[in-house]
């Protein structure tokens, strides 16, 4: 009769240290994405990671909506999140930039989360008139960057870098306008591990979890 009293007390001691203390997550259940059709690559040691996945988000500069130069030292060991709107849409992009302010709401005092909107019509928003979107929108946090430069630097970082429309994304050209409801989740390592339909607030949801996970990865 004792040894089972033991072996049950022994049991539940287990149980509690097991559930109790959280470890560092050396490598996450979150895929890895190093194509533009998409195909999740799950890899168990950093041997694997290294060695298959190369892709990586390129290096960028552009303009925020405070007149800040914005470059991938602004993303350097971060986790960031990165869509692409434009201010006078009228479909979409409201929807998105709603659904991102959820996120921005559970990160918006973590200095490891930074959330890239890159605007895909440059020429029409300016500094002044990403600012007046952000106020509209009652945005402030200073790690969530609205962003003009560049039309064909902006193109090809959305379709090379991030696969923003996924295995179109090296088809087409800076010619061919880019609007997609896309939402990238980049790692620390600027790897693509993670998308979502931005215009889904279940899948915001999801998002939000993942970037909980990538921040216990180590």
């Amino acid at each position: 009769m004792y040894q089972k009293i033991f072996l049950k007390i022994s049991v539940f001691v287990v149980l509690v240290i097991t559930f109790s203390c959280k470890p560092k997550v050396l490598f996450g259940p979150l895929p890895y994405y190093n194509t533009p059709d998409f195909t999740p690559q799950f890899l168990g040691n950093q041997q694997d990671i290294d060695k298959k996945i190369k892709h990586k988000i390129e290096n960028f500069s552009f303009t925020n909506q405070n007149g800040e130069n914005i470059t991938q030292k602004n993303i350097e060991g971060k986790i960031h999140v990165a869509d692409f709107i434009f201010t006078s849409c009228g479909s979409i992009c409201p929807v998105m930039t709603k659904n991102m302010k959820l996120v921005d709401s559970v990160f918006k005092s973590a200095d490891d989360v930074v959330i890239l909107s890159y605007s895909v019509t440059p020429w029409i928003d300016n500094v002044e008139r990403l600012k007046k979107y952000a106020e509209h929108n009652k945005i402030s946090n200073k790690n969530w960057h609205f962003l003009t430069g560049s039309k064909a630097e902006i193109y090809r970082l959305a379709r090379k870098s991030y696969f923003a429309e996924e295995d179109l994304g090296f088809t087409k050209d800076s010619t061919e306008f880019l609007h997609t409801e896309h939402i990238l989740l980049i790692d620390k390592n600027k790897r693509i591990r993670g998308i979502y339909n931005g215009t889904l607030q279940l899948e915001i949801e999801q998002l939000i979890k993942d970037i909980n996970i990538l921040r216990e990865e180590d």
